[in-house]
């Protein structure tokens, strides 16, 4: 297993706009992202500071994802949950948006979220594996100490589901740590 990483596709540019590869086996294996994504995923977002998450499924339905802003701008950030992990409870978190084309691999093991840093956004997020309610879980967005970008006083919009996850501290993680610990993002 391999830890979260954050990706960035090279785009090929003329005067007619640019093309770029967002996904390729062989390209992502030389990575160590050996996963099989199952499903796709597209989110709308359209206030500003909208923030999904922090989310995670269960074993044996875990999955890996890997997402990316194809309107607007997002902070998207992983958060470690794996029992015994030196880096429990600590997190990374990137820029994705479309002008920079970055992309978020996050494995197994880590809850995932993002808030909405303009109008409007637009999310795409591969899975390895497809939704399974019975192992919906996640940890309250403001229990990780994460440094959301938001303006001073501003309260994010959140679903009812986001409004009573259980904190980090009172999570019993069913996520076991596999030897990679959480490495900031280059």
């Amino acid at each position: 297993m391999i830890s979260v990483q954050l990706i960035r596709p090279k785009r090929f540019g003329d005067a007619r706009g640019w093309f770029t590869e967002v996904y390729s086996e062989p390209a992502f294996a030389k990575l160590g992202i050996t996963c099989r994504f199952v499903q796709d995923n597209h989110s709308l977002s359209a206030p500003a500071f909208t923030l999904r998450g922090l989310h995670f499924q269960t074993p044996p339905r875990g999955q890996d994802k890997l997402v990316r802003c194809i309107r607007g701008r997002i902070w998207d950030v992983a958060v470690d949950v794996r029992r015994g992990s030196p880096t429990y409870g600590q997190w990374v978190g990137a820029e994705l948006s479309a002008e920079n084309g970055h992309q978020l691999f996050i494995p197994i093991g880590f809850a995932h979220g993002f808030v909405t840093l303009e109008p409007d956004c637009e999310v795409t997020y591969k899975c390895s594996d497809t939704y399974a309610p019975d192992h919906d879980g996640g940890i309250r967005w403001d229990s990780a100490g994460i440094d959301w970008p938001m303006p001073a006083g501003t309260a994010p919009e959140l679903s009812d589901k986001d409004k009573v996850q259980p904190t980090l501290a009172d999570f019993d993680s069913p996520f076991e740590y596999d030897g990679n610990p959480l490495a900031p993002l280059a």
